[in-house]
């Protein structure tokens, strides 16, 4: 086991920067996810660290080894593609270094089969980091839900140190110990899977962790607030009014906000129909619930719902404070209000 550090990693191409002053200290054992949307640098990230690509600044500390410019053969990794970069010459037993058990070569390989040798001939190396790019993203649902538990248990197994890029956020939830959300060649956040879900840092990385992703309502905080009142209009779920004496003190130095509230925070109740059913997407176990508020048609969000839902039905809803969250006009975490004593919330929970 090894562990990795960064400090200050650049990467231009041309005049164009890519990657901004990363850094980031991943431990032994760890398995660590970098996501984000396209154009991010996650592979380019990736590729740096493996030797691919040549930083332009900064430091690249495998225990504590100074390996930035270091060849990527003498940097003990093994990388599995997702393109599977086997050597189509070569049996899987030979790639695999073991006795003859399938006298097959890659081109008689189906995808999921190519990408399992892919991974054995990365484990059989031994290498001190593991490094994956989008391994499981050219197979099926089925083969890659099965494929992930598999990569899982060998973590588990090996206790190595692995990387591994994604952009399919299923993957980085169930498989990560800790998750890299990359934003712009910047790191937006750094944390477990429950952190990044329940305490996002930023409304950028509030929207990309979830699916659906996270409902958000701008708030006029100036116009909407008057002594006593929380930003609620009529057609919003109203927070608790406990809040208030928090929102007034919000309001004093805050033009605007936005309150991002999920949609399994959303409850539906008894009483005054607030929100209307445009689109019902059925998932089994769950549905997702597309609409709009009833007063506000321009005001769409997405709820989810474990009964039956028909198109066009008129729903109330309500939403507990503690599931809400609250961002200033920079997209940033704003601390949680206590629900007690409309007091801030030291630890931002």
């Amino acid at each position: 086991m090894s562990e990795l550090r960064l400090h200050q990693v650049a990467k231009r191409y041309g005049r164009q920067p890519v990657l901004h002053g990363i850094d980031l200290h991943i431990r032994q054992g760890e398995l660590v996810v970098f996501v984000g949307p396209s154009g991010c640098g996650k592979s380019t990230l990736l590729r740096t660290i493996a030797g691919l690509e040549e930083q332009d600044s900064g430091q690249i500390l495998l225990d504590d080894e100074d390996i930035s410019r270091q060849p990527p053969g003498q940097r003990e990794m093994a990388m599995v593609f997702q393109s599977y970069a086997l050597y189509p010459h070569m049996t899987v037993a030979e790639m695999l270094q073991l006795t003859p058990l399938l006298q097959r070569k890659p081109g008689a390989l189906s995808g999921g089969q190519r990408q399992r040798v892919a991974i054995g001939r990365a484990i059989v190396r031994k290498p001190r980091l593991f490094l994956f790019d989008e391994p499981l993203s050219n197979l099926d649902a089925k083969l890659r839900t099965h494929t992930r538990v598999q990569l899982k248990a060998l973590h588990q197994q090996l206790a190595a140190t692995m990387i591994y890029v994604t952009h399919d956020q299923v993957e980085a939830m169930t498989l990560a110990d800790r998750i890299v959300v990359l934003h712009e060649g910047r790191i937006a956040q750094v944390g477990t899977p429950e952190e990044l879900y329940h305490q996002p840092a930023t409304a950028f990385v509030a929207g990309f962790i979830g699916t659906p992703e996270m409902n958000f309502f701008p708030l006029s905080l100036g116009k909407m607030l008057s002594p006593g009142q929380v930003p609620s209009p009529e057609h919003m779920p109203s927070p608790d009014k406990t809040l208030s004496p928090w929102l007034q003190r919000l309001a004093s130095d805050q033009r605007a906000a936005t309150l991002g509230v999920r949609p399994d925070a959303f409850e539906i109740t008894e009483g005054i129909p607030t929100f209307k059913v445009d689109l019902v997407e059925n998932l089994g176990a769950q549905y997702h619930l597309h609409g709009h508020f009833i007063h506000e048609p321009g005001m769409k969000l997405v709820v989810e719902s474990r009964t039956p839902v028909r198109l066009g039905q008129e729903l109330a809803l309500q939403v507990a404070p503690e599931r809400c969250h609250w961002f200033d006009a920079a997209g940033q975490r704003l601390p949680q209000p206590s629900l007690a004593a409309g007091q801030e919330n030291p630890h931002g929970a």
